[in-house]
């Protein structure tokens, strides 16, 4: 096991490093790729990876805390109970990526591509999703409440038996959503029937 403590790189490939089991502290990754590298089960924490390269990355097990991935690609990368913890995905890409299991504690997930992301069941509460992409995501049984859902893209997500109740839904098209089963508090029932029309007297 090695730990990286304050470390900046740039540009740097990691892709052929063994990096499994590693502790990365407070470390700074600037365009580096980590592409089809081996980083099962590494912990990192406050540390800022900014449009780097994890395709096809072997990430299962590992441990994130505070740490922020800007713009990173993710796809097909291997996140099997992979926990993040209070970090910022802003504007990464997971398009194919292995989510199952994975666990969210807050954080702020704007503008992330999590199509088709399998996510049922997950509790997602107080996470930030605004503007993201959950287009065909598995959201049945999710916990979203008190997330911030606002102008996310949910065409087509299966959202059965989610609970939603506190979560901000402004901008949210619900004539693409099925919602069979979802809870919803007083606020967003109003919501959901004016934009199908209905006037509320």
């Amino acid at each position: 096991m090695f730990q990286h403590h304050q470390q900046h790189y740039v540009k740097v490939d990691f892709g052929a490093r063994d990096l499994r089991y590693g502790e990365l502290i407070g470390c700074t990754f600037d365009q580096c790729s980590f592409a089809n590298g081996s980083l099962e089960e590494v912990i990192t924490s406050g540390c800022r990876f900014m449009s780097c390269d994890f395709r096809g990355a072997l990430l299962n097990g590992s441990i994130h805390k505070e740490s922020a991935f800007e713009n990173c690609g993710f796809g097909g990368a291997n996140l099997f109970v992979a926990k993040f913890e209070s970090c910022k995905m802003t504007g990464s890409d997971f398009s194919g990526a292995t989510l199952d299991g994975i666990s969210i504690e807050q954080g702020d997930w704007s503008y992330a591509n999590l199509r088709q992301a399998r996510l049922a069941r997950q509790d997602l509460r107080g996470v930030r999703f605004v503007e993201a992409d959950l287009s065909g995501a598995n959201l049945e049984k999710a916990d979203l409440r008190d997330c911030d859902l606002t102008m996310a893209a949910l065409s087509k997500a299966m959202l059965k038996d989610a609970d939603l109740r506190g979560a901000k839904l402004d901008g949210v098209d619900f004539k693409t959503m099925a919602l069979t089963g979802v809870k919803l508090d007083r606020e967003q029932a109003v919501l959901l029937a004016r934009s199908f029309g209905a006037k509320i007297v």
